[in-house]
């Protein structure tokens, strides 16, 4: 079966990338925005009974989802025989419980919504916390590529002795597996959250590892606060600003200028989420974990 890529706009890079380790195509796909906020989608034809992947990294979902859409549904239209998502940052699953009455669960909406229209999806380290698998979110074709691995091999190129924290105990997957592969010692601290922006951290005792180089690890970083809140501790028990290191750079308003503000002298993430801090390639490990045809 014949395979062509497509970028959403913004996601040329990794699409290229893919492309060009499948020896495949890359297609044009335009989205054209109207001034009242629609969308108008064109594709350039699909391989005839071919398949067609779709490369759209899902930050700012509300405004991708429905170009994402229309767009896997004029493939199809069109001739694609299966139509494929890679979606290095899936949104939506950190809500993956009714936490007060009349919430949505967000992570099986959104889970089913794109289970109806791709064959395949396939993502990067998507923030699992009381569910343990794609498939409890509505995407039994899902499929999960780890940047553990690839955490790892940066710290051990750029980072002498380092200490692995992780700023709450959702973090303890990914520090501990990065730690094992980097061999390197890993803690993590413990949060209380009263509020999207308000959060408490308290930080595990540390003294036995003060030659180290202390690196904060997580899955995400979104508004930065458990991370501030985190560097705070650290500086109040008389450690220096730490290397920040994370799967997904999100970084709503004003988040990477106040980590740098408080004195972080590098954060790192992968290109899961395009942008300048994300300098750990995935495309590898991405291209590799697609269907065979």
């Amino acid at each position: 079966m014949t395979r062509a890529f497509y970028a959403l706009p913004g996601n040329e890079a990794l699409a290229e990338a893919l492309a060009r380790r499948h020896d495949a195509p890359l297609l044009a796909l335009d989205v054209h925005r109207f001034p009242d906020g629609e969308s108008l989608v064109r594709v350039e034809p699909p391989p005839a009974e071919g398949e067609a992947v779709l490369v759209c990294s899902l930050h700012q979902p509300d405004e991708k989802t429905v170009p994402l859409l229309m767009a896997a549904a004029t493939l199809r239209e069109l001739g694609a025989a299966r139509v494929g998502l890679v979606a290095p940052y899936l949104a939506y699953m950190r809500q993956d419980a009714r936490f007060r009455p009349g919430e949505a669960i967000s992570s099986r909406i959104f889970g089913q919504l794109l289970q109806e229209r791709f064959d395949w999806l396939v993502t990067v380290d998507p923030h699992l916390h009381r569910i343990h698998s794609l498939a409890e979110a509505g995407m039994p074709q899902g499929k999960v590529v780890a940047a553990a691995p690839a955490l790892a091999a940066w710290l051990r190129e750029n980072v002498e002795r380092p200490l692995l924290i992780g700023p709450d105990e959702e973090s303890a997957q990914w520090v501990e597996r990065v730690g094992a592969l980097a061999a390197a010692p890993a803690v993590v601290a413990t949060k209380q959250r009263f509020g999207d922006r308000d959060v408490r951290v308290r930080l595990p005792d540390l003294s036995l590892w003060r030659q180290r180089q202390p690196v904060l690890v997580d899955d995400i970083i979104s508004s930065g606060h458990t991370l501030l809140e985190t560097i705070a501790g650290m500086h109040a028990a008389g450690w220096a600003a730490p290397v920040c290191m994370a799967v997904h750079g999100l970084f709503g308003g004003d988040a990477l200028a106040r980590l740098r503000a408080a004195g972080v002298p590098d954060v790192v993430t992968t290109n899961s989420v395009p942008g300048e801090t994300a300098r750990i390639d995935l495309s590898a490990d991405l291209a590799a974990a697609l269907p065979s045809h």
